[in-house]
Protein backbone atom coordinates (compact mmCIF):
# COMPACT_ATOMS: atom_id res chain seq x y z
CA UNK A 1 0.00 0.00 0.00
CA UNK A 2 1.19 3.51 -0.87
CA UNK A 3 -1.08 6.39 0.22
CA UNK A 4 -0.60 9.90 -1.16
CA UNK A 5 -1.43 12.64 1.37
CA UNK A 6 -2.12 16.18 0.16
CA UNK A 7 -2.66 19.26 2.34
CA UNK A 8 -1.95 22.98 2.10
CA UNK A 9 -2.02 23.98 5.80
CA UNK A 10 -2.47 22.50 9.38
CA UNK A 11 1.20 21.66 9.87
CA UNK A 12 1.03 20.19 13.39
CA UNK A 13 -1.77 17.79 12.55
CA UNK A 14 -0.11 16.79 9.28
CA UNK A 15 3.25 16.03 10.91
CA UNK A 16 1.64 13.87 13.60
CA UNK A 17 -0.67 12.03 11.20
CA UNK A 18 1.93 11.42 8.47
CA UNK A 19 4.56 10.26 10.97
CA UNK A 20 2.13 7.87 12.63
CA UNK A 21 1.05 6.46 9.28
CA UNK A 22 4.67 6.06 8.15
CA UNK A 23 5.27 3.65 11.04
CA UNK A 24 3.12 1.16 9.10
CA UNK A 25 3.30 1.95 5.36
CA UNK A 26 5.42 4.15 3.04
CA UNK A 27 3.80 7.58 2.68
CA UNK A 28 4.02 10.23 -0.03
CA UNK A 29 3.18 13.68 1.33
CA UNK A 30 2.61 16.63 -1.01
CA UNK A 31 2.63 20.05 0.68
CA UNK A 32 3.43 23.70 -0.13
CA UNK A 33 7.16 24.39 0.08
CA UNK A 34 6.50 27.88 1.42
CA UNK A 35 4.82 26.44 4.54
CA UNK A 36 6.60 23.13 5.07
CA UNK A 37 10.24 23.57 4.04
CA UNK A 38 11.25 24.51 7.59
CA UNK A 39 9.56 21.35 8.95
CA UNK A 40 11.37 18.84 6.74
CA UNK A 41 13.44 17.50 9.64
CA UNK A 42 10.27 16.81 11.68
CA UNK A 43 9.14 13.94 9.44
CA UNK A 44 9.68 10.21 9.92
CA UNK A 45 12.08 8.63 7.36
CA UNK A 46 9.12 6.69 5.95
CA UNK A 47 7.53 9.95 4.73
CA UNK A 48 8.50 10.80 1.15
CA UNK A 49 8.12 14.57 1.47
CA UNK A 50 7.33 16.44 -1.75
CA UNK A 51 7.72 20.20 -1.31
CA UNK A 52 5.53 21.58 -4.06
CA UNK A 53 5.24 25.02 -5.63
CA UNK A 54 1.65 25.15 -4.35
CA UNK A 55 0.08 28.55 -5.16
CA UNK A 56 -2.20 30.50 -2.86
CA UNK A 57 -5.96 30.34 -3.51
CA UNK A 58 -6.02 33.58 -5.49
CA UNK A 59 -2.99 32.87 -7.68
CA UNK A 60 -3.38 32.56 -11.47
CA UNK A 61 -0.82 29.73 -11.31
CA UNK A 62 -3.36 27.27 -9.93
CA UNK A 63 -4.41 25.65 -13.25
CA UNK A 64 -0.77 24.85 -14.09
CA UNK A 65 -0.25 23.54 -10.56
CA UNK A 66 -3.27 21.22 -10.89
CA UNK A 67 -1.82 19.72 -14.05
CA UNK A 68 1.56 19.11 -12.37
CA UNK A 69 -0.21 17.58 -9.39
CA UNK A 70 -2.21 15.31 -11.69
CA UNK A 71 1.04 14.21 -13.38
CA UNK A 72 2.40 13.39 -9.90
CA UNK A 73 -0.66 11.26 -9.10
CA UNK A 74 -0.47 9.40 -12.42
CA UNK A 75 3.25 8.83 -12.08
CA UNK A 76 3.16 7.52 -8.51
CA UNK A 77 -0.12 5.57 -8.87
CA UNK A 78 -0.91 5.66 -5.12
CA UNK A 79 -3.30 3.14 -3.59
CA UNK A 80 -5.43 6.01 -2.25
CA UNK A 81 -5.33 9.82 -2.24
CA UNK A 82 -6.09 11.33 1.16
CA UNK A 83 -6.73 15.07 1.38
CA UNK A 84 -5.97 16.00 5.00
CA UNK A 85 -8.29 19.02 4.84
CA UNK A 86 -11.30 20.11 2.81
CA UNK A 87 -10.26 23.79 2.98
CA UNK A 88 -9.48 23.92 -0.71
CA UNK A 89 -10.91 25.43 -3.85
CA UNK A 90 -8.79 24.33 -6.79
CA UNK A 91 -8.44 20.66 -5.90
CA UNK A 92 -12.14 20.32 -6.67
CA UNK A 93 -11.25 20.60 -10.36
CA UNK A 94 -8.34 18.14 -10.27
CA UNK A 95 -9.93 15.33 -8.25
CA UNK A 96 -12.00 13.93 -11.19
CA UNK A 97 -8.74 13.51 -13.16
CA UNK A 98 -7.33 11.14 -10.55
CA UNK A 99 -9.90 8.42 -11.07
CA UNK A 100 -10.05 5.48 -10.57
CA UNK A 101 -7.83 5.99 -7.50
CA UNK A 102 -10.10 6.28 -4.43
CA UNK A 103 -10.27 9.69 -2.76
CA UNK A 104 -10.62 10.28 0.99
CA UNK A 105 -10.99 13.73 2.61
CA UNK A 106 -10.61 14.71 6.26
CA UNK A 107 -13.02 17.39 7.46
CA UNK A 108 -11.78 18.94 10.69
CA UNK A 109 -14.64 21.41 11.12
CA UNK A 110 -17.97 20.42 9.62
CA UNK A 111 -19.26 23.91 10.39
CA UNK A 112 -17.30 27.17 10.31
CA UNK A 113 -16.74 28.49 13.82
CA UNK A 114 -18.23 31.89 14.72
CA UNK A 115 -15.55 34.53 14.37
CA UNK A 116 -13.15 32.26 12.43
CA UNK A 117 -12.22 34.89 9.84
CA UNK A 118 -9.53 32.76 8.21
CA UNK A 119 -11.75 29.82 7.22
CA UNK A 120 -14.72 32.05 6.43
CA UNK A 121 -12.95 33.52 3.39
CA UNK A 122 -13.38 30.19 1.58
CA UNK A 123 -16.71 29.82 -0.24
CA UNK A 124 -19.00 27.21 1.29
CA UNK A 125 -19.42 25.42 -2.05
CA UNK A 126 -15.68 24.69 -2.22
CA UNK A 127 -15.40 22.93 1.13
CA UNK A 128 -18.63 21.06 0.45
CA UNK A 129 -17.87 20.04 -3.12
CA UNK A 130 -14.58 18.25 -2.39
CA UNK A 131 -16.22 16.29 0.43
CA UNK A 132 -19.08 15.22 -1.85
CA UNK A 133 -16.66 14.13 -4.56
CA UNK A 134 -14.76 11.92 -2.13
CA UNK A 135 -15.29 8.18 -1.76
CA UNK A 136 -15.09 8.68 1.99
CA UNK A 137 -14.93 11.43 4.61
CA UNK A 138 -12.96 11.37 7.87
CA UNK A 139 -14.07 13.30 10.96
CA UNK A 140 -12.76 13.28 14.53
CA UNK A 141 -15.79 12.06 16.50
CA UNK A 142 -19.20 10.43 16.37
CA UNK A 143 -21.05 13.72 16.86
CA UNK A 144 -19.19 15.22 13.91
CA UNK A 145 -20.00 12.13 11.90
CA UNK A 146 -23.72 12.83 12.29
CA UNK A 147 -23.23 16.46 11.22
CA UNK A 148 -21.13 15.44 8.22
CA UNK A 149 -23.71 12.93 6.97
CA UNK A 150 -26.28 15.76 7.00
CA UNK A 151 -24.14 18.52 5.52
CA UNK A 152 -22.41 16.55 2.78
CA UNK A 153 -25.32 14.22 1.97
CA UNK A 154 -23.12 11.16 2.25
CA UNK A 155 -24.30 7.69 3.27
CA UNK A 156 -23.38 7.07 6.91
CA UNK A 157 -21.12 4.17 5.92
CA UNK A 158 -19.00 6.60 3.85
CA UNK A 159 -18.24 8.86 6.85
CA UNK A 160 -15.50 7.48 9.10
CA UNK A 161 -14.10 8.46 12.49
CA UNK A 162 -10.34 8.72 13.01
CA UNK A 163 -9.00 10.39 16.14
CA UNK A 164 -6.89 13.52 15.95
CA UNK A 165 -3.48 12.14 17.02
CA UNK A 166 -1.51 13.64 19.88
CA UNK A 167 0.92 16.35 18.79
CA UNK A 168 4.36 15.30 19.97
CA UNK A 169 6.85 17.37 18.04
CA UNK A 170 6.99 20.04 20.77
CA UNK A 171 7.80 17.51 23.50
CA UNK A 172 10.50 16.13 21.21
CA UNK A 173 11.85 19.65 20.67
CA UNK A 174 11.87 20.26 24.44
CA UNK A 175 13.77 17.02 25.02
CA UNK A 176 16.28 17.67 22.23
CA UNK A 177 17.01 21.21 23.44
CA UNK A 178 17.05 20.36 27.14
CA UNK A 179 14.17 22.66 28.05
CA UNK A 180 12.93 22.43 31.64
CA UNK A 181 9.91 23.85 33.51
CA UNK A 182 10.52 27.07 35.41
CA UNK A 183 11.10 26.54 39.12
CA UNK A 184 9.00 28.06 41.92
CA UNK A 185 6.35 29.27 39.51
CA UNK A 186 2.79 30.20 40.59
CA UNK A 187 -0.18 28.07 39.53
CA UNK A 188 -0.26 28.78 35.81
CA UNK A 189 -3.18 28.41 33.44
CA UNK A 190 -2.54 28.51 29.69
CA UNK A 191 -4.92 29.56 26.90
CA UNK A 192 -3.11 28.82 23.64
CA UNK A 193 -3.95 29.03 19.93
CA UNK A 194 -5.96 31.30 17.69
CA UNK A 195 -7.65 33.87 19.92
CA UNK A 196 -11.00 34.31 18.18
CA UNK A 197 -14.57 34.88 19.31
CA UNK A 198 -15.50 31.21 19.62
CA UNK A 199 -12.45 30.46 21.79
CA UNK A 200 -14.19 31.90 24.87
CA UNK A 201 -11.57 34.46 25.87
CA UNK A 202 -14.04 36.67 27.73
CA UNK A 203 -15.42 33.64 29.58
CA UNK A 204 -11.91 32.98 30.90
CA UNK A 205 -11.41 36.63 31.90
CA UNK A 206 -14.70 36.67 33.80
CA UNK A 207 -13.82 33.38 35.48
CA UNK A 208 -10.52 34.86 36.69
CA UNK A 209 -12.46 37.82 38.07
CA UNK A 210 -14.95 35.49 39.79
CA UNK A 211 -12.12 33.58 41.47
CA UNK A 212 -11.28 36.51 43.70
CA UNK A 213 -8.61 35.35 46.15
CA UNK A 214 -9.43 31.62 45.97
CA UNK A 215 -6.23 31.11 43.96
CA UNK A 216 -4.04 33.95 45.25
CA UNK A 217 -0.93 33.06 43.20
CA UNK A 218 -2.75 32.48 39.90
CA UNK A 219 -1.05 33.38 36.64
CA UNK A 220 -3.03 33.33 33.37
CA UNK A 221 -0.94 33.03 30.20
CA UNK A 222 -2.65 33.83 26.89
CA UNK A 223 -0.63 33.09 23.77
CA UNK A 224 -1.54 33.14 20.09
CA UNK A 225 -2.61 35.20 17.14
CA UNK A 226 -6.02 36.74 16.64
CA UNK A 227 -7.81 39.17 18.92
CA UNK A 228 -5.63 41.13 21.35
CA UNK A 229 -6.65 40.03 24.87
CA UNK A 230 -5.84 43.48 26.25
CA UNK A 231 -8.81 44.83 24.29
CA UNK A 232 -10.88 43.21 27.04
CA UNK A 233 -8.85 44.55 29.96
CA UNK A 234 -12.02 45.83 31.67
CA UNK A 235 -13.28 42.23 31.93
CA UNK A 236 -10.24 41.17 33.97
CA UNK A 237 -10.31 40.93 37.73
CA UNK A 238 -6.61 41.66 38.19
CA UNK A 239 -4.64 42.55 35.03
CA UNK A 240 -1.40 41.90 36.92
CA UNK A 241 -2.23 38.18 36.86
CA UNK A 242 -1.96 38.03 33.07
CA UNK A 243 0.94 37.33 30.75
CA UNK A 244 0.05 37.89 27.10
CA UNK A 245 2.00 36.73 24.04
CA UNK A 246 -0.03 38.26 21.21
CA UNK A 247 0.79 37.06 17.70
CA UNK A 248 2.65 34.11 16.24
CA UNK A 249 4.37 31.97 18.87
CA UNK A 250 7.52 30.23 17.61
CA UNK A 251 8.08 26.56 18.34
CA UNK A 252 10.63 26.83 21.16
CA UNK A 253 8.49 29.33 23.05
CA UNK A 254 5.44 27.10 22.52
CA UNK A 255 7.25 24.17 24.12
CA UNK A 256 8.35 26.34 27.05
CA UNK A 257 4.83 27.69 27.60
CA UNK A 258 3.45 24.16 27.90
CA UNK A 259 6.29 23.09 30.18
CA UNK A 260 5.65 26.08 32.44
CA UNK A 261 1.88 25.70 32.81
CA UNK A 262 -0.03 23.53 35.28
CA UNK A 263 -3.21 23.19 33.23
CA UNK A 264 -4.52 24.20 29.81
CA UNK A 265 -7.91 25.86 29.49
CA UNK A 266 -10.20 25.53 26.46
CA UNK A 267 -13.20 27.72 27.36
CA UNK A 268 -14.67 27.50 23.87
CA UNK A 269 -18.17 28.71 23.08
CA UNK A 270 -18.23 26.41 20.06
CA UNK A 271 -15.82 23.80 18.69
CA UNK A 272 -15.46 20.60 16.69
CA UNK A 273 -12.37 19.15 18.38
CA UNK A 274 -9.06 20.65 19.41
CA UNK A 275 -5.45 20.30 18.40
CA UNK A 276 -4.48 22.22 21.54
CA UNK A 277 -5.97 19.42 23.65
CA UNK A 278 -3.75 16.92 21.82
CA UNK A 279 -0.73 19.13 22.40
CA UNK A 280 -1.52 19.55 26.12
CA UNK A 281 -1.87 15.78 26.57
CA UNK A 282 1.54 15.16 25.02
CA UNK A 283 3.03 17.35 27.77
CA UNK A 284 0.98 15.57 30.43
CA UNK A 285 -1.04 18.71 31.21
CA UNK A 286 -4.65 18.40 32.41
CA UNK A 287 -7.26 20.42 30.54
CA UNK A 288 -10.38 22.31 31.53
CA UNK A 289 -12.75 22.24 28.56
CA UNK A 290 -16.29 23.32 27.85
CA UNK A 291 -18.95 20.86 26.78
CA UNK A 292 -18.93 21.64 23.06
CA UNK A 293 -18.21 19.53 19.99
CA UNK A 294 -16.21 16.40 20.75
CA UNK A 295 -14.43 17.82 23.81
CA UNK A 296 -16.46 16.03 26.50
CA UNK A 297 -16.40 12.76 24.55
CA UNK A 298 -12.60 13.01 24.41
CA UNK A 299 -11.82 14.31 27.90
CA UNK A 300 -14.14 12.39 30.22
CA UNK A 301 -13.63 8.76 29.06
CA UNK A 302 -9.86 9.22 29.01
CA UNK A 303 -9.53 11.16 32.27
CA UNK A 304 -7.79 14.13 30.66
CA UNK A 305 -9.28 16.88 32.84
CA UNK A 306 -12.49 18.66 33.77
CA UNK A 307 -15.56 19.58 31.71
CA UNK A 308 -17.75 22.64 32.40
CA UNK A 309 -20.73 24.20 30.58
CA UNK A 310 -19.88 26.73 27.86
CA UNK A 311 -20.21 30.46 28.58
CA UNK A 312 -20.34 29.84 32.35
CA UNK A 313 -17.58 31.85 34.10
CA UNK A 314 -18.65 30.69 37.59
CA UNK A 315 -18.35 27.00 36.67
CA UNK A 316 -15.00 27.63 34.99
CA UNK A 317 -13.76 29.48 38.09
CA UNK A 318 -14.76 26.53 40.29
CA UNK A 319 -12.88 24.12 38.02
CA UNK A 320 -9.75 26.27 38.08
CA UNK A 321 -9.87 26.48 41.87
CA UNK A 322 -10.35 22.72 42.24
CA UNK A 323 -7.18 22.00 40.25
CA UNK A 324 -5.15 24.80 41.78
CA UNK A 325 -6.04 23.68 45.31
CA UNK A 326 -5.89 19.93 44.59
CA UNK A 327 -2.32 19.01 43.63
CA UNK A 328 -2.93 15.26 43.87
CA UNK A 329 -5.88 15.44 41.47
CA UNK A 330 -3.89 17.70 39.15
CA UNK A 331 -1.01 15.22 39.07
CA UNK A 332 -3.29 12.21 38.50
CA UNK A 333 -5.04 13.88 35.56
CA UNK A 334 -1.69 14.85 34.07
CA UNK A 335 -0.44 11.26 34.30
CA UNK A 336 -3.58 9.98 32.58
CA UNK A 337 -3.27 12.61 29.85
CA UNK A 338 0.31 11.61 29.07
CA UNK A 339 -0.60 7.90 29.03
CA UNK A 340 -3.41 8.60 26.55
CA UNK A 341 -1.14 10.69 24.31
CA UNK A 342 1.54 7.99 24.28
CA UNK A 343 -0.86 5.04 23.94
CA UNK A 344 -4.43 5.03 22.57
CA UNK A 345 -3.99 8.41 20.88
CA UNK A 346 -0.34 8.16 19.86
CA UNK A 347 0.35 8.96 16.19
CA UNK A 348 1.37 5.36 15.46
CA UNK A 349 -1.88 4.08 16.98
CA UNK A 350 -3.99 6.45 14.89
CA UNK A 351 -1.81 5.54 11.90
CA UNK A 352 -2.66 1.86 12.33
CA UNK A 353 -6.37 2.71 12.33
CA UNK A 354 -5.87 4.80 9.18
CA UNK A 355 -4.21 1.88 7.40
CA UNK A 356 -7.17 -0.34 8.28
CA UNK A 357 -9.54 2.33 6.94
CA UNK A 358 -7.56 2.67 3.70
CA UNK A 359 -7.70 -1.07 3.11
CA UNK A 360 -11.44 -1.09 3.66
CA UNK A 361 -12.03 1.81 1.26
CA UNK A 362 -9.75 0.33 -1.40
CA UNK A 363 -11.54 -3.02 -1.10
CA UNK A 364 -14.99 -1.41 -1.37
CA UNK A 365 -13.85 0.79 -4.24
CA UNK A 366 -12.59 -2.26 -6.11
CA UNK A 367 -16.01 -3.84 -5.86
Amino acid sequence: MKPLLLVSEIEDYTISFANGLARHVPVILGVPARRYASFASCFHPGVDLRLLDWPRHSSPKNPAFLMSLTRLVRREQPSIVHLLSNNTIWLNFAAPLWRPIPLLTTVHDVRVHPGDHETKVLPNWATTMIARQSDGIVVHGEGLRTLAVDRFRKPAERVHVLAHPSIQRYTELAANEGLRPALNRPFTLLLFGRIMAYKGLTTLLRAEKALGDRVPDLRVVIAGRGDDPMMFRDEMGDPARYEVHHGYVEDRKTAQLFLDCDAVVLPYSEASQSGVLNLAAAFGKPVIVTDVGELRATVEPNGLGLVVPPDDPAALADAIASLANGPERLAALGTQARAWADGPNAPETVGAHAVDLYRRIIREHGR
